[in-house]
């Protein structure tokens, strides 16, 4: 089963259980929302490249790892959308979970989720306990204080905010996260895949910096152009877009220059390099073209 079919399965295996018969019916439908269809789902992606590459022992671990991480960024993306947030209407190409089912089952949803990731590696968990707990705190590490995904929104309360400090935990925490439980829901050390996840989520942040600049809803499925409007912390704004793109690429040649020697490290080369192509806006594409 290819690793795409195994993540939907995981994923609609979690959400089916929130939808009971006698459940509340708008919580299940927004759940179901938030989640299906999903995007890339690059963040589980690459969770079981890194399992597999460090011989995928455990592959039911691995599946509830890349679930919980793709639930929790899920929820990330909800909360984000919220109008105490960027207030955005678009999201995945079509309207955000608030937009379409109200703010108050939007945050409902978003803690749901949340709740939900960790009740899907404690169930997978129950197989192989001696390894639930190291995987539970490497993903908990990627969400909460002070260096997750809640730190990067955190910083954007504040009056200004370092960007490196702030795209590290907006968006690379999670990304070290899905490199680290990979590693871990196969039984391996952690450290050597930490450099992989730093270097691809940097790259992300930066990426979404240019997109939200250059990119239109089309191109980027959600409301553009919130950085400026909202006057977050901005590759684009601190570098210029030359000097975001140079950013862009170096962090790219540092996350594949990282992967260490094993029998996959060839493939994840190549997922590298496949996503750097699609990480470039098409604007500037068309313009290097």
């Amino acid at each position: 089963m290819s690793h795409t079919a195994r993540i939907e399965r995981a994923l609609e295996a979690a959400v089916a259980m929130a939808q009971a018969d006698d459940a509340a019916p708008g919580l299940a439908a927004a759940l179901r929302y938030a989640v299906f269809p999903g995007g890339a789902r690059v963040r589980p992606q690459l969770c079981l490249a890194v399992s597999a590459a460090c011989g995928g022992a455990n592959p039911e671990l691995a599946d509830a790892a890349a679930a919980a991480i793709e639930l929790l960024h899920c929820a990330s993306l909800v909360h984000d959308d919220l109008p105490c947030f960027d207030d955005a209407d678009l999201r995945r190409g079509k309207p955000t979970v608030h937009a379409k089912f109200g703010v108050p089952l939007a945050l409902l949803t978003g803690d749901a989720l949340i709740v939900m990731a960790f009740d899907v590696l404690a169930r997978a968990g129950v197989q192989d306990p001696a390894r639930l707990p190291g995987l539970i705190s490497c993903i908990a590490r990627g969400v909460g204080a002070p260096y997750g995904i809640v730190a990067g929104q955190a910083w954007e309360c504040e009056t200004s905010a370092p960007v490196e400090a702030y795209h590290q935990a907006k968006t690379g925490a999670l990304f070290v996260a899905a490199t680290t439980a990979g590693a871990l829901a196969a039984g391996a050390d952690p450290a050597p895949w930490r450099a992989l996840g730093e270097g691809l989520g940097a790259a992300y942040q930066v990426a979404d910096d240019l997109l939200d600049a250059l990119g239109d809803c089309e191109e980027s499925g959600k409301t553009s152009g919130r950085d400026h409007a909202l006057q977050r912390p901005s590759a684009v704004t601190s570098l210029g877009v030359q000097g975001a793109v140079a950013l862009l690429e170096s962090h790219l040649d540092r996350a594949a220059q990282s992967i260490p020697d094993c029998a996959g490290a060839k493939a994840l080369r190549e997922t590298v390099r496949v996503q750097a192509t699609r990480l470039v806006p098409k604007q500037l594409a068309r313009s290097a073209a």
